[in-house]
């Protein structure tokens, strides 16, 4: 675990100034093992989108980046996407951006009982999520929020 986490900063530390320089954002970044291999998945966005060519070209900046530096040294996959529709939201900035939109929200412990809500995103002052949902406006704190998504809209 503590090399998965140890990987991830480091890639986060030489992906950051690309990624800004190329006016996109870091959505999220996993380290996982598939099998025999393991799979870097890295997960950007602009606000009109990403396209192919921002893949492609942050992914050949990346890969060099972490040959040079050596920061994986065994066999590795990488994948440069967009989050797709069902982004996650991970932290108070994300939730600002998409207010008026549908999410789901886990938390970590129960809230008046539920700990899995689904709404649509209301406001987010103070590190506190509004959502409002079927029953109600639903205040749900930042550091509560083990998981949150966008829900596609059809």
């Amino acid at each position: 675990m503590a090399i998965k986490t140890s990987v991830v900063q480091k890639i986060t530390q030489i992906a950051d100034p690309i990624i800004l320089e190329e006016g996109l954002e870091l959505v999220d970044i996993e380290y996982i093992k598939a099998g025999k291999s393991w799979i870097l998945r890295v997960y950007i966005d602009k606000p009109d989108g990403v396209n192919l060519q921002d893949c492609q070209n942050l992914s050949r900046q990346l890969s060099d980046l972490i040959d040079v530096n050596e920061i994986i040294i065994t066999p590795y996959t990488l994948e440069v996407s967009s989050p797709g529709l069902d982004r996650p939201l991970k932290n108070e900035e994300d939730f600002k951006r998409f207010a008026g939109k549908k999410a789901r929200v886990q938390t970590f412990s129960p809230i008046e009982g539920q700990k899995k809500f689904a709404g649509v995103i209301e406001s987010t002052t103070n590190n506190i999520v509004t959502l409002q949902t079927d029953s109600g406006a639903r205040e749900i704190p930042l550091e509560k929020i083990s998981k949150a998504r966008l829900e596609v809209e059809i």
